[in-house]
């Protein structure tokens, strides 16, 4: 019988699996908790198009505050690196936050950690949006500090909330509902950015400042949202309210199976010390999950995809395509769609099976973006293939490396290392974004038209990680997950393990 939430009907002896039930209180509580992911979308999408703009802003404070009559413009080096830092803090808060979303979540719990974390996108808005008018650049650095401090937290407790709150069988579709949200932040943000709409010279402080508006809505709705059931009873020993949590969430009035189910992850988890992240890389029995969690982050942000995200329109200009600035939307669209596509092949097609087709379609539409971009000078009309190449390696990244490494970490974790690997798993892909933003363009430099050769070699190394180390998690519950791993030789550690804890969840002691 399929795992998930379930229900014992008063006319018939055995239980019926419910897991498939969509309550209204369980789409409210996953539409809530992904405002935040399409916060930390918008705020990955807004800083590109108003550039120029804000340049030119940050050049304007810096004559006035001469308080000469014929002050002299900002140096090109200092406003480069002035508009570096206003790109790169956004990474350097979110690297913080990560690795501390494990101490927070466990402190405040899910639903209320997310409620606090609002504040710091309310405090990062405002300096953003109020930037112009105080005539200083460093609210603008600050406020991008700030908001990346919260994306960092969001990027965390997001995906957690809604794998723990979700059915067995729809964990997968909801989970690839937070990069849904990330993809659809960095859409509206483009759109919005255009200077036929808000990137003009007296509107971008509030294309910054609208950043608030998602938290605003999240603040309202939450209250209306349930805690998570596992949170409540497995860490907080609360069965009352996690009885009530879950009745909410199933729309069912018996929820003894599933909270039986809680029960013996908590007897196991009673078992164990309560995992930090010091212990989480010393234990040999996390080594193989923490070591694929990782990976799996990296593939998504070594990919090349931010280096498309962050330079499209700098790469559209380069390949002579015309209205470069709409090219972009038009990958940001692609970019949306399928993700859509995704949601519903996730639970089909599974995790790894989709993982490893997103890497192989990346890696030929990087070599064909190579051939475009070293062709174009010589071939007028190869600007289509280049503009065909970025629309596919952005449709295969969120086939595969973009949604699911998000929502995997909660998969190949129990309840106690859980916000642990989270945190860590967090912290690599923030450090890898932060990497790739402020490398590719001295890369892109020296390599030239060959930058995505380094890509393409990165995706193929991802690919055969992913065909070799990669368990399938589809339509299986944590206990089962976390027991693939006793069967399967660590890559850090092949020497016969002594009996551990995980040996209770081999399925064969079940039976």
């Amino acid at each position: 019988m399929p795992s998930g939430f379930q229900q014992i009907s008063g006319e018939e002896e055995g239980l019926e699996d419910t897991g498939s039930r969509i309550t209204a209180t369980l789409i409210l509580s996953v539409f809530t908790a992904v405002l935040g992911s399409l916060q930390f979308g918008y705020n990955i999408g807004v800083i590109n198009a108003p550039q120029k703009i804000i340049e030119q802003s940050y050049n304007a404070t810096w004559m006035e505050r001469q308080g000469k009559e014929e002050p002299a413009p900002i140096d090109p080096d200092t406003l480069t690196t002035l508009w570096s830092l206003s790109v790169a803090i956004f990474s350097i808060g979110g690297m913080i936050s990560s690795f501390m979303v494990g101490i927070v979540s466990e402190w405040l719990g899910r639903k209320r950690a997310m409620i606090v974390n609002n504040a710091l996108a309310f405090v990062g808005g405002a300096l953003m949006g109020l930037a112009q008018v105080g005539k200083s650049y460093e609210m603008m650095i600050l406020g991008r500090f700030f908001i990346g401090v919260f994306s960092g937290f969001a990027s965390g407790l997001v995906p957690m909330y809604v794998g723990e709150i979700s059915p067995t069988n729809l964990r997968g579709a909801l989970g690839t509902l937070h990069q849904l949200a990330i993809v659809t932040g960095i859409l509206i943000a483009q759109v919005f950015g255009l200077d036929t709409i808000l990137g003009t010279e007296v509107l971008w402080p509030l294309l910054m400042g609208l950043t608030v508006v998602p938290s605003a809505l999240q603040l309202l709705l939450f209250p209306f949202c349930p805690e998570s059931p596992r949170y409540l009873y497995i860490i907080r020993n609360k069965e009352s309210k996690a009885k009530e949590s879950l009745k909410r969430l199933t729309g069912c009035t018996d929820v003894s199976a599933a909270l039986n189910e809680m029960k013996e992850e908590k007897r196991r988890m009673d078992m164990e010390r309560k995992v930090s992240i010091l212990e989480l890389f010393r234990s040999r029995m996390y080594r193989q999950p923490l070591l694929i969690a990782v990976i799996l982050q990296l593939s998504q942000q070594l990919s090349g995809v931010n280096a498309i995200f962050y330079y499209s329109t700098d790469i559209f200009t380069k390949a002579k395509v015309t209205n470069a600035a709409y090219a972009t939307i038009g990958a940001g669209v692609i970019n949306t769609a399928f993700t859509v596509i995704s949601l519903f092949l996730v639970e089909r097609a599974g995790r790894r099976t989709l993982h490893m087709l997103g890497l192989a379609g990346m890696c030929v539409c990087a070599f064909l973006m190579t051939a475009a971009l070293a062709l174009q000078e010589k071939v007028e009309s190869i600007s289509y293939l280049s503009m065909v190449s970025v629309f596919g390696f952005v449709a295969f990244f969120e086939i595969g490396p973009g949604p699911i490494p998000w929502f995997i970490v909660a998969e190949l974790f129990s309840q106690g290392p859980r916000p642990a690997a989270m945190a860590v798993a967090g912290f690599a892909n923030w450090t890898c974004n932060f990497i790739i933003g402020m490398s590719f363009p001295s890369i892109a430099e020296r390599c030239g038209p060959y930058v995505f050769l380094i890509f393409a070699v990165l995706l193929l190394i991802f690919l055969g990680f992913t065909y070799l180390k990669v368990p399938e998690t589809r339509g299986r519950t944590f206990d089962q997950i976390a027991a693939t791993f006793r069967r399967t030789p660590s890559l850090l550690d092949h020497e016969v393990k002594p009996y551990t804890e995980l040996d209770e969840l081999s399925p064969e002691n079940h039976e």
